[in-house]
């Protein structure tokens, strides 16, 4: 569907009039409570049937709209020590990080971490205000009202004293039903970008066998005896090197966690000629994650773009050079990103802690499935057409994203 079929002529002048409107603080409109920890909390936690649902934070995902069950329950004496929700309350993380609000679809007890929003009166639409506490005018009337203080926290006072404009019920509906249309259009090409994900582990494992469930059908060589030249820590620059103008753009640890850097907005640093010669990366390269604060993220790869302006890499990562008589570039990305991959071969050298890494010794010993060539080169021409997917895919949301945000604003002010 078009997005201007989609979407655009449909939310337009609705037929209830503006005037009819009226301002309200979220304290009018809902009971705003925090919930509350029973302590020590293990001590309540309990695989009993008649447990009472404890919901945390990992039961809602980023892709979610409601929270329908929960890992975890609590003994019942734990109830009076903590918060009852029901279905249809809203909930809201408390911490500055403003989590997106989630919908109860369940009853059950909530922590500290969590404030939750129950209608006062029967004229508040779910959908409506699901899209409205989730919105950047929402996000942005919190984030001013924290500013200043010490512990940047949404609290009971804070967001009962938030204005917003209250449609009659009606109109609630009629916006919440445009925003919906476009959110499902930007569901579908989040979806599409998944599958497509997908589609590339599986013909990974298609091509060059899962050798997670018995023997590789190709050579396997340790890392180290398929590189053509040593592996290289990245180098360090104090604060003072980096540079607003000129200087030399530096791959840091933000910038590589999407399959391949994205040049032009990366952070400068002023060097010598030795540190341009010896951190230079070029297309031949992949950077390894030296750490990561997730034990998934350590020794993540990521590829080079061709370019023209030289490019330097900071101490976070390692750089891993494949002997191309041997191994393409585009194979071994895929070869160590692959899941299956990784839990077989890659992450039993990873060191599990606070932060857990891998370090040159360790990341020479991985197992590496050399296959031929040609074969490598099949894989990475169908790979290829798989980005350029990708890419349209991308831009498409895009698109929808700019329009999704204009949709919002003007629906809250309003002008929908």
């Amino acid at each position: 569907m078009d997005v201007e079929d989609g979407v655009g002529d449909e939310g337009v002048g609705g037929d209830v009039e503006v005037s009819a409107w009226k301002t309200a603080s979220l304290g009018e409109i809902f009971d705003i409570a925090r919930g509350g920890s029973p302590r020590p909390i293990q001590d309540y936690i309990t695989d009993d049937e008649d447990g009472v649902n404890w919901i945390s934070i990992s039961d809602a995902s980023a892709s979610d709209k409601f929270i329908t069950e929960t890992k975890k329950r609590i003994r019942p004496e734990g109830v009076s020590r903590s918060r009852m929700v029901k279905p249809g309350d809203f909930l809201l993380t408390n911490s500055m990080s403003f989590g997106r609000p989630y919908i109860m679809g369940t009853s059950g007890c909530i922590h500290d971490g969590w404030l939750v929003l129950s209608s006062k009166h029967g004229d508040v639409d779910q959908d409506y205000f699901f899209h409205l506490l989730g919105s950047d005018f929402i996000y942005a009337k919190f984030t001013k009202l924290a500013a200043g203080a010490t512990v940047k926290n949404l609290n009971i006072d804070l967001v009962s004293g938030v204005e917003v404009n209250f449609p009659p019920l009606e109109e609630q509906r009629r916006i919440a039903a445009i925003l919906d249309q476009a959110e499902t259009l930007r569901t579908q090409r989040r979806q599409a970008l998944a599958h497509l994900d997908t589609l590339t582990q599986s013909l990974f494992l298609e091509m060059f066998g899962d050798d997670a469930q018995g023997a590789p059908r190709f050579p396997v060589a340790t890392l180290v005896d398929v590189l053509e030249t040593p592996l290289q820590n990245g180098a360090y620059y104090p604060k003072e090197e980096y540079t607003e103008k000129g200087g030399v753009e530096m791959v840091h640890m933000s910038d590589a966690f999407q399959g391949i850097v994205r040049r032009g907005a990366l952070k400068r640093v002023n060097c010598s000629e030795a540190d341009l010669k010896k951190y230079s990366l070029g297309v031949a390269d992949i950077l390894l994650a030296r750490r990561s604060l997730t034990y998934e993220g350590a020794a993540k790869p990521c590829l080079i773009p061709p370019a023209t302006e030289p490019l330097l890499f900071e101490s976070s990562f390692i750089r891993v050079t494949p002997d191309r008589t041997k191994l393409l570039p585009l194979y071994v990305l895929h070869y160590l990103n692959n899941e299956t991959i990784r839990d077989k071969r890659v992450r039993p050298f990873v060191t599990q802690s606070t932060i857990s890494g891998i370090n040159q010794s360790n990341l020479e010993r991985v197992p590496v499935v050399v296959p031929p060539l040609a074969l490598q080169q099949t894989f990475a021409t169908r790979i290829q057409a798989i980005e350029a997917l990708k890419a349209t895919h991308r831009a498409a949301l895009a698109q929808l994203d700019a329009l999704f945000a204009s949709l919002q604003q003007r629906a809250f002010a309003g002008e929908l």
